[in-house]
């Protein structure tokens, strides 16, 4: 789920995510109310409703996007689930894990002595910094995010 945005000149550009699925997520995240319905969303993006329909099923599928229902609706709203991005993050230590105990094997082999290994031993020690720093960047978020009351409490809310 590892996502990154870039802009390229008035266009933001999601990294790692289908195109289509992409501009619903921008779309998303921009609308005012922070929700659209499908019909909104093919309006806004000038795409056909199979174009928002596949997207959005790729988005809920990942647990970027949520869909809800208002009483006495019939219309379907889509909204980005805030909690998202703080559970990719903090689910990322196993794929930290596994890149960092690659590195390792590769530094047995190679040796440090050598410049492949170096580089090993470079993302060895990248992983590990970063296995060490997300959680407390977590947890550091959950205390700016934390209500006022659950300050005194104690308690945090998990990333919105």
């Amino acid at each position: 789920m590892a996502a990154s945005t870039r802009t390229e000149g008035s266009r933001v550009r999601l990294s790692g995510y289908p195109r289509m699925a992409a501009r619903v997520l921008a779309a998303l995240l921009i609308a005012d109310d922070g929700r659209r319905t499908a019909g909104e969303l093919a309006d806004v993006l000038q795409v056909g409703p199979s174009a928002v329909s596949g997207a959005v099923k790729y988005l809920m599928r990942v647990g970027m996007v949520t869909r809800e229902r208002d009483p006495g609706e019939r219309r379907d709203h889509y909204r980005v689930d805030q909690t998202a991005w703080y559970r990719a993050a903090a689910s990322s230590d196993e794929v930290f894990r596994r890149f960092e105990e690659g590195a390792r094997d590769g530094v047995e082999v190679l040796g440090t002595d050598t410049p492949a290994g170096a580089r090993m031993d470079e993302t060895r020690r990248f992983f590990a910094f970063l296995r060490s720093e997300v959680p407390q960047l977590l947890h550091k978020w959950n205390e700016l995010n934390a209500r006022p009351t659950e300050r005194s409490g104690g308690s945090a809310r998990s990333g919105s």
